[in-house]
C-alpha cells in the first residue's frame, strides 16, 4: 500500500534530493593567504569568488547533480514498487550505494580543492551536503520498514 510509513521515507529521499540540488553543498574562504577568496560548490557548479565577489573561475561538476537526480528519481520509482517489496528494497539498496557515491564525490570534490589551495581550514559543509546524509537514513529506515511488511506478510503466510 502506497500510505504506508516507508512511503514517507522514501519521499522524504525524493525531497532531500532536491534540496542538494538547490542549495549549496560547501563553502571555502582562505583567510590564510589574506587575499579573501572563497571557493563554492554547488550540485552544478564550482566557483572561485574574489573578495569582492567578482568570479574569477568557474567548472562545471555536473556529476553531483547526475547523481543526487538518479538518488532522487530512484526513490520515486521504489515509491511505487510497493505490490513487490523484494524488488523495492533492491531499489533501495541501489540507492543507498549511489547517496554513499555521492558522499564520497562531494568529499573527494572538497578534499581535492582544499590541498589544491593549500588551506589552513577544511572549509564549511552546507544544507545541501546534510540533506545528502539525512537522505541516507530516511532510506535505512524506509528499507527497514519494507522489510518488517514483508516479514508480517510471511508471518500471515505461513499461519494459514
Amino acid at each position: 500500500m502506497i500510505q504506508r510509513l516507508q512511503t514517507i521515507f522514501l519521499f522524504l529521499v525524493v525531497i532531500a534530493m532536491g534540496v542538494t540540488i538547490g542549495t549549496p553543498l560547501w563553502e571555502q574562504v582562505d583567510t590564510g593567504s589574506g587575499t579573501g577568496d572563497s571557493w563554492n560548490l554547488t550540485a552544478f557548479m564550482l566557483t572561485n569568488l574574489d573578495s569582492s565577489g567578482e568570479e574569477i573561475q568557474s567548472s562545471s561538476k555536473w556529476y553531483i547533480a547526475a547523481l543526487a537526480s538518479f538518488a532522487g528519481l530512484l526513490a520515486l520509482i521504489s515509491i511505487f514498487q510497493y505490490k513487490v517489496r523484494s524488488r523495492q528494497m533492491m531499489l533501495n539498496m541501489i540507492n543507498s550505494l549511489i547517496m554513499v557515491g555521492l558522499v564520497a564525490t562531494v568529499f573527494l570534490t572538497t578534499n581535492g580543492i582544499n590541498q589544491e589551495i593549500a588551506a589552513e581550514v577544511a572549509g564549511e559543509y552546507q544544507i545541501g551536503f546534510w540533506a545528502v546524509l539525512i537522505g541516507m537514513v530516511c532510506n535505512m529506515l524506509a528499507n527497514r520498514f519494507i522489510r518488517k511488511d514483508e516479514a508480517l506478510v510471511r508471518s500471515v503466510d505461513r499461519i494459514r
